[in-house]
């Protein structure tokens, strides 16, 4: 009898280490060949699926060999932002098969193609989940949600980015560039010639504009929490450079405990000063007057459904509503989207101004003209700037790439 149980617990452990050898082999090998074949009989290609890691050890090569060597200075960013694409685009032409580990991506270049798939057949295709080091830092806001979710979500954030609310920020986004400005100076007058990292200066002066119209009021508590984000990217980028090894993250190593600490202390601080804006929040302050800042344009929609739910004027109405955990992940969001995309802009911009220093001079002399020499452009100033309006959108339109 002792026998037979015996020999019944090893054909289930046997049994149960053949099916996960079989569902290794099936995700990991299987499905990328059939993958493989399906689009090479369509004609398109690509580098070799590489068993576990696919094509990333190569495209980590192509990243880091394209970094160290110094950029040309040209509207040319492809080989540098996306060297993989650049490498294998002339390989295997402008539409080919690349592998993150065992998941394929489709590379697209072709504008034609492009707008069918994101106007014309948008519904069939959904956002990638970002790996979880990314998602922790641009939090579970508008770049990763789906669906309802997302539709309301965005429903609310959208009136913070109307031309005419961004206009009332002007004062705050002002201020930072003031205070940035007036740090320069004493700097200079205090040792002289000095050499700036612009991308450096840009970062900070971009967090500091973020924080402002994030938080407003709240400005000094906001700060410290994006500092600790800024904290919190440096890991990120770091592990994110590495290769891949999966449950590695769940390891109590020092990077990750620092990590895992960071966002701890992002998300209860966050929490605070969320509740502490929302209790000083009355039924007074819901006006429809544009808000001051995003976070205080959430707190209102967010005590709008209250309401809303509370007087029982729809019985769907409460199956979408807007958390204080929501209110956190979209704080998140704001502040990883819009730091290194802006500063990247307004750096590459001051490039270019240095290049052709007519251009310099034609936007100097419109500013003073328009504003004063003393004076920081006003929201009806905007309109009058019309050469150096004109210069940041052309030059904003060229850094787009065709390629997605």
């Amino acid at each position: 009898m002792e026998d037979w149980f015996q020999w019944l617990w090893f054909l289930s452990v046997s049994y149960v280490g053949l099916v996960f050898v079989m569902k290794v082999f099936f995700h990991l090998w299987w499905i990328p060949r059939k993958i493989e074949n399906h689009f090479m009989k369509q004609g398109i290609k690509g580098p070799k699926y590489q068993l576990f890691l696919g094509n990333l050890k190569e495209l980590a090569s192509l990243n880091l060999k394209a970094s160290a060597q110094p950029m040309l200075l040209s509207h040319n960013i492809l080989p540098r932002v996306l060297s993989f694409y650049h490498h294998w685009k002339k390989i295997y032409g402008a539409t080919f098969l690349v592998w993150f580990g065992p998941t394929p991506r489709l590379t697209v270049s072709d504008p034609a193609l492009i707008r069918e798939i994101f106007v014309l057949k948008s519904d069939y295709f959904e956002k990638n989940e970002s790996p979880l080091l990314v998602r922790k830092l641009e939090g579970d806001g508008l770049l990763s949600l789906k669906g309802e979710k997302w539709a309301h979500h965005r429903k609310i954030i959208q009136p913070t980015f109307y031309t005419e609310n961004l206009k009332l920020m002007m004062p705050m986004m002002a201020k930072s560039i003031e205070e940035a400005v007036e740090r320069w100076s004493d700097e200079m007058s205090n040792v002289g010639k000095v050499e700036v990292e612009l991308s450096e200066w840009f970062q900070n002066l971009v967090e500091d504009a973020i924080t402002r119209t994030t938080f407003g009021s709240s400005y000094k508590d906001g700060r410290a929490i994006f500092d600790l984000q800024s904290q919190q990217m440096v890991h990120a980028t770091e592990a994110y450079q590495k290769v891949f090894i999966p449950g590695y993250r769940f390891l109590p190593t020092k990077k990750n405990r620092i990590s895992w600490r960071l966002d701890k202390e992002i998300r209860k601080s966050l929490m605070k000063l969320i509740e502490e804006r929302r209790k000083n929040s009355t039924s007074e302050t819901l006006s429809e007057e544009c808000p001051n800042d995003l976070l205080e344009l959430m707190i209102k929609a967010s005590l709008k459904q209250i309401q809303i739910n509370n007087s029982n004027i729809s019985p769907s109405s409460s199956t979408l509503t807007i958390t204080v955990q929501d209110i956190v992940e979209e704080c998140k969001t704001i502040f990883f989207a819009g730091k290194h995309t802006t500063s990247n802009l307004l750096t590459w911009t001051t490039v270019l101004l240095a290049m052709h220093p007519q251009w310099q001079e034609q936007a100097r002399e419109e500013v003073l003209r328009v504003s004063g020499a003393r004076d920081s452009p006003t929201k009806d100033d905007l309109a009058k700037l019309k050469t150096v309006c004109y210069k940041v959108k052309v030059h904003f339109n060229l850094l787009q790439s065709p390629v997605i």
